[in-house]
């Protein structure tokens, strides 16, 4: 959230080790999204109703400007489940360093209906129809739902006669439950717990009703900022840490209505160092090209690619429509000689991003996952964009403009810190034409050091 000129940002962490446990609210605080500085934990278990824990939750920005915190808290060894609140100690204070929990609460208790083992993640408050209203994630059996609670003073909260929305297996102005319109799309978005998978929907909030009518689904999508695991289980206890946060990203709606875009903050840029640029350089089969930037290892790389024709496309396998496109990129592989990654299908062509690590040098028997997904792109113009920044171990790449977004972890063994080297290359038969390409390499943000007193 923004408040008195920062941005604070609040995380799950464990004071006492890289393993799960001890969960705390960790702070941190920022004037530009990319410095960011440390303070003392937030919330951490103080209280009967949070005593084994302080999980999830959100963050809401009062009318007035004062901000309330919503989190879960754990009561007991069974991993009982209640919502709570927090506010600030001193609103004078633009660090907000210190909050309260107020004697009141829980504020939500699960009733009989409900999986109190499953009933957790409160989100961001919002106004409809003379209420307040937030929902909380939880399950029945093998369904996901997401609860709706409504009040009017912010404090007693009453649970809705049906979930806003449940599943079976599961614009530039923002994205606010609060604005309503004719065209004006709401996501509902959820990040699962067994896969790991973040999953959003589009759809139409009726305020009336209190539902999520979904018109599209769309995964590989993670807003705001994302978080990213070691993915070295076996060397989390070594490491001192489990998990990262990417770079913050803009999430608006793509002016076709049909899904969600999302591009790496500007402010980014204020770390871009040397550049290095190519236009109009043709690559055919098996050609490579350096690109020499100072620091591979840490680069800030746009490029865009532009073909010929797609008439030598490969086919689309009708039965690849029923699999995940992660398993399309396992069968395919990064580095298999192909036509291309475009193929050509019914009635349009389809585009896949795939990001393959099986082929890195990360040692055997770790986690080598592919990551993809099939992107949604009007080929006309017969041209392809792809942005990545690339961090040491962390790539994230950005397809079509950010239609589609995917990171993942690569782990290098070789190619680290002044060894790495960056190309531009074709697998594919057909010659293509790298348009153009900017590469920079980024220095170094402050990265969560204590805020000085």
């Amino acid at each position: 959230m923004y408040y008195k000129g920062f941005y604070h940002l609040f995380y799950q962490y464990n004071p006492k080790g890289a393993v799960w446990g001890n969960i705390v609210w960790a702070h941190s605080v920022s004037k530009d999204l990319i410095n960011w500085e440390s303070l003392e934990p937030a919330i951490y278990p103080s209280k009967w109703f949070d005593n084994y824990g302080c999980w999830s939750g959100s963050a809401t920005v009062l009318p007035n400007g004062n901000p309330v915190i919503f989190y879960t808290g754990i009561v007991d060894k069974d991993n009982s489940q209640i919502q709570n609140y927090a506010v600030p100690a001193n609103l004078s204070d633009p660090y907000l360093r210190k909050w309260v929990k107020p004697d009141d609460n829980p504020i939500v208790n699960p009733d009989a209906s409900v999986n109190g083992s499953a009933f957790r993640d409160p989100t961001t408050a919002w106004w409809a129809d003379g209420h307040w209203k937030i929902l909380v994630g939880s399950r029945r059996k093998h369904r996901g739902v997401a609860y709706l609670y409504n009040s009017r003073d912010f404090k007693k909260w009453v649970k809705a006669k049906h979930p806003l929305h449940s599943v079976q297996g599961t614009g530039e102005k923002g994205l606010d439950p609060s604005v309503m319109g004719q065209n004006v799309k709401h996501v509902l978005k959820v990040s699962l717990d067994m896969t790991r998978y973040e999953y959003y929907t589009l759809g139409t909030y009726d305020k009336k009703k209190d539902r999520h009518s979904t018109t599209r689904a769309q995964t590989e999508g993670s807003c705001g900022v994302g978080l990213m695991s070691l993915m070295l289980f076996n060397k989390i206890r070594t490491k001192g840490w489990a998990g990262i946060q990417l770079i913050p990203r803009k999430v608006w709606l793509d002016p076709s209505g049909k899904q969600l875009l999302q591009w790496p903050v500007a402010e980014l840029e204020k770390l871009r160092g040397h550049n290095v640029q190519l236009s109009h350089q043709k690559l055919n089969q098996g050609d490579h090209v350096e690109v020499k930037v100072t620091t591979a290892a840490q680069a800030d790389v746009d490029v865009t690619f532009s073909f010929p024709s797609l008439d030598k496309a490969e086919p689309f396998d009708p039965k690849w429509a029923k699999l995940d496109a992660l398993d399309v990129c396992a069968q395919k592989g990064s580095k298999a000689p192909g036509r291309t990654r475009v193929f050509k299908a019914a009635d349009k062509h389809k585009v896949l991003l795939c990001s393959d690590a099986r082929s890195s040098s990360l040692g055997e028997g770790l986690y080598k996952p592919s990551f993809a997904g099939f992107v949604d792109v009007d080929l006309t113009d017969k041209k392809l964009s792809l942005r990545s920044l690339i961090d040491h171990s962390v790539v994230e790449s950005f397809g079509a403009g950010g239609r589609i977004a995917i990171t993942s972890r690569v782990y290098p063994t070789t190619a680290v810190f002044d060894k790495a080297r960056l190309f531009v290359f074709n697998n594919g038969s057909e010659t293509i034409t790298v348009e153009s390409l900017n590469a920079w390499s980024m220095n170094k943000p402050v990265m969560n050091v204590p805020v000085k007193s």
